[in-house]
């Protein structure tokens, strides 16, 4: 029954796939686009006095790495801090914490940065590259607060009782006793949301950040090769992060006692 279903499923696939394929081919030939693909390389390796360089879309995927990545460290320390904070005996730390997710969470990504950017970053003297990075940060770290505490909560009550009963402090019983057994739970759930901030970076090319989506578009501002290099870019995003993807799965697979 497996082994039928199984034929159908795949096989339902791959009809679907080839119909697009198809559709794609024929829309391909009525676009009357006159493609350059030749030209796309020079934007990502180029030789320069005989030595390879980086070209522009490869800078800006290099910074692109380098915010998604400080982004995902600095998101889960403020997950597990606002998480905290929100699980607190202080209503003042409640309220705080309460406010801050309750006011990221309603509002665009492109506002805070704008905000971010035009209004906070001349006060305090904040680089563009720092800006974009707090303002990310900031967002992402509200769902991450979120899920954080929602594994906190879905601990069971005699794991509390038995890690006080050994007489182990607060800050032991969480190391020691919860996060070890919140974290499997919740680690899926957190790449997942690295997946999302990943792509949320492209939003920073809004504040003079030249990343992978600025430099695309000074590209096709230069040459208006639209369809190469926005196909270009999204192949780049994808190859970020789809090594996640596939994290995500073997995690759960791993974890969710899944053969």
């Amino acid at each position: 029954m497996n082994y039928r279903y199984s034929i159908k499923s795949y096989g339902g696939s791959v009809l679907f796939l080839g119909l697009l394929l198809l559709l794609g081919i024929s829309g391909y030939d009525r676009l009357n686009y006159n493609w350059q693909w030749y030209r796309i390389p020079g934007y990502l390796i180029r030789l320069k006095d005989g030595a390879p360089v980086t070209g522009m879309l490869v800078d800006g995927l290099i910074v692109t790495l380098q915010i998604s990545f400080l982004s995902l460290f600095l998101t889960v320390g403020i997950g597990i801090v606002i998480a905290l904070m929100r699980l607190s005996t202080s209503p003042m730390l409640r309220l705080i914490a309460l406010v801050y997710v309750e006011i990221i969470r309603n509002t665009p990504l492109l506002i805070q940065l704008f905000v971010m950017y035009f209004v906070i970053s001349p006060v305090v003297g904040l680089s563009p590259f720092v800006s974009a990075l707090a303002a990310l940060s900031l967002f992402e770290g509200a769902y991450a607060s979120e899920i954080i505490r929602s594994g906190i909560l879905g601990l069971p009550r005699g794991q509390w009782e038995a890690a006080y009963s050994l007489g182990l402090s607060s800050y032991d019983t969480y190391i020691g006793v919860v996060f070890p057994q919140v974290m499997r739970q919740i680690l899926p759930m957190l790449a997942g949301q690295g997946v999302s901030l990943i792509k949320d970076s492209a939003l920073v090319s809004t504040i003079s950040i030249f990343d992978l989506t600025m430099q695309g578009r000074r590209i096709v501002s230069e040459t208006f090769l639209t369809f190469e290099i926005w196909f270009t870019v999204a192949f780049c995003y994808f190859l970020l992060t789809a090594p996640l993807s596939l994290l995500i799965a073997r995690i759960e697979k791993r974890f969710g006692g899944h053969d």
